[in-house]
């Protein structure tokens, strides 16, 4: 299986690579034929005479039969996938049923047609498919630059212990700013598709593309002030300002975990207090990532006011932490995780201080965990 994802598309000026792969002759040429005018076409009478291919070479698509002598489309569709799990395949067949084209779906297939494809729908179909090949290899070589970046800073970290605050506070800038980067990553290229689709004029996409778009900003604007925050911090404090405690959470719920059904609000609607939204959005950000990546489904958010102060609980069914990992947790430098840093509740603890504001952590093996943060209430 490809280890590191291959380039993201073809050069400048070479069209996009396609295999055939059908025992028949004459389907297999004319296929080759028709494609040849957008794609750079080679083809395969046997199953393993194109796996051979497929670990020589990236390809951008994958025209494959599912009648084949010796090694079938859906076990070859199986075996190709252990090779190159980015690559879009289409799948073809002169005896379709319903039931072979869920075979070919739960196996990897990407599209289904029936065999002999209609030439324009077979046109389409590649074109289709060789972008989304395009776009996952993309995603893939992003995300395996942050895993890199973010290795590469645990290495740092535990050779030598940051200092200098202005070094920490690089390291947190990065921290903070994966969640909402690969957002924007996610969303730009939902953009980019739900763009070449509305073309076509339809309302309800075009809604959608809205939708999208406005979510995109709205990350963009926090990642924004995380970069100029840092630039100003030794020029001048963080304003603080009148905010609703529970929208700055429940933003971070919408923008950077895809509004995800698993947080739960309860109590409160509304809990006034004096801060800085986008400082508070990032110690959200924070521990509910923590909590989800401890396993939790079900993440409550209760909020309450008592007297002067207001109490934000974050309650989830994560895995939990035994007393030492509580403590480490909290001192920072500490993560159960294999890609973590350890700054998360450092980092939240540094900005709720800012707010006046105190966090505590209780937790038990296998009982999941509560966070529990006190806020002056605002006037």
């Amino acid at each position: 299986m490809l280890t590191t994802p291959p380039p993201t598309g073809a050069p400048a000026g070479e069209k996009p690579l396609v295999l055939v792969v059908d025992d028949e002759y004459g389907p297999r040429e004319s296929i080759a034929f028709t494609l040849s005018s957008e794609f750079a076409v080679e083809t395969a009478e046997r199953a393993a005479e194109a796996l051979a291919k497929l670990r020589a070479k990236a390809y951008h698509l994958v025209v494959l039969d599912i009648r084949m002598p010796e090694m079938d489309g859906i076990k070859a569709l199986e075996e190709l996938r252990k090779i190159d799990p980015y690559v879009s395949v289409i799948m073809l067949t002169g005896y379709g049923t319903l039931n072979t084209a869920q075979q070919a779906m739960v196996a990897g297939a990407n599209q289904y047609l029936r065999k002999p494809p209609d030439i324009l729908e077979l046109i389409e179909a590649a074109r289709k498919q060789a972008e989304a090949t395009r776009v996952r290899r993309q995603q893939a070589q992003m995300n395996a630059q942050a895993h890199e970046m973010n290795a590469a800073l645990k290495r740092e970290i535990e050779q030598k212990e940051p200092h200098i605050w202005q070094g920490r506070a690089s390291v947190e800038l990065v921290h903070d700013l994966n969640n909402p980067l690969t957002v924007v990553i996610g969303y730009a290229t939902l953009l980019v598709e739900e763009a070449r689709i509305v073309s076509a004029t339809d309302p309800e996409r075009g809604k959608r593309l809205l939708s999208y778009a406005s979510v995109v900003e709205r990350a963009a604007e926090y990642c924004h002030h995380l970069s100029e925050n840092w630039r100003m911090t030794s020029k001048q404090t963080t304003e603080f300002t009148q905010i609703d405690l529970v929208e700055a959470a429940r933003d971070v719920q919408q923008v950077v975990f895809f509004s995800t059904v698993a947080i739960k609000f309860t109590g409160l609607p509304r809990a006034l207090i004096r801060g800085s939204k986008f400082e508070l959005m990032r110690v959200f950000q924070n521990v509910f990532k923590n909590s989800l990546e401890a396993g939790s489904d079900r993440i409550a958010v209760e909020v309450a006011r008592a007297g002067s102060k207001v109490e934000l609980t974050i309650t989830d069914n994560g895995a939990g932490m035994d007393p030492d990992g509580v403590r480490r947790a909290l001192k920072g430098g500490f993560s159960s995780k294999k890609n973590g840093t350890g700054l998360g509740l450092s980092i939240c603890r540094h900005l709720l201080g800012a707010h006046g504001a105190t966090l505590t952590l209780e937790s038990n093996p296998g009982q999941g965990s509560v966070v529990r943060m006190v806020f002056p209430a605002a006037d």
